[in-house]
């Protein structure tokens, strides 16, 4: 007779807290779905992080957000930040949420909503993926 051992989820110990940024793109909303599916099978927590600029509104994103949160039975959380795009990037108020924060994973779109779909990854998904020390996963 084989034994066959339950599996042991030595990846629930990795991702127990998960940044999803989110613009508001399809493939931003990809990922988001991405985390809530590990979330459902490793138990982790999720925040959602919403870059925009100074003055503009949150509520289309974050209307999105919720519907496809909606129904799933899983905790997210979720931050808006501001950022003057003169001065500041997304990606840099990305990078100082991984860095104020302890989480484990960042699961984040390969384009947003202003980049060529001729482009196979963006320029802020690409600075997060270099510059974090956070394991990242870029959704396409």
């Amino acid at each position: 007779m084989t034994y066959v051992r339950e599996p042991m989820y030595e990846l629930s110990f990795r991702f127990r807290r998960i940044l999803v940024p989110v613009d508001g793109s399809e493939l931003s909303l990809r990922a988001l779905e991405l985390a809530l599916d590990l979330a459902r099978r490793y138990g982790s927590r999720i925040t959602v992080l919403h870059v925009k600029p100074t003055g503009a509104s949150e509520k289309q994103v974050l209307d999105k957000v919720k519907e496809r949160i909606e129904n799933k039975g899983i905790p997210v959380s979720i931050k808006v930040r501001e950022i003057n795009p003169v001065k500041e990037s997304i990606a840099k108020k990305i990078l100082d949420e991984l860095a104020e924060e302890s989480y484990d994973i960042v699961v984040l779109g390969a384009r947003g909503l202003t980049v060529s779909e001729e482009l196979n990854i963006g320029s802020t998904a690409l600075a997060v993926a270099i510059n974090s020390t956070t394991t990242t996963i870029i959704v396409r």
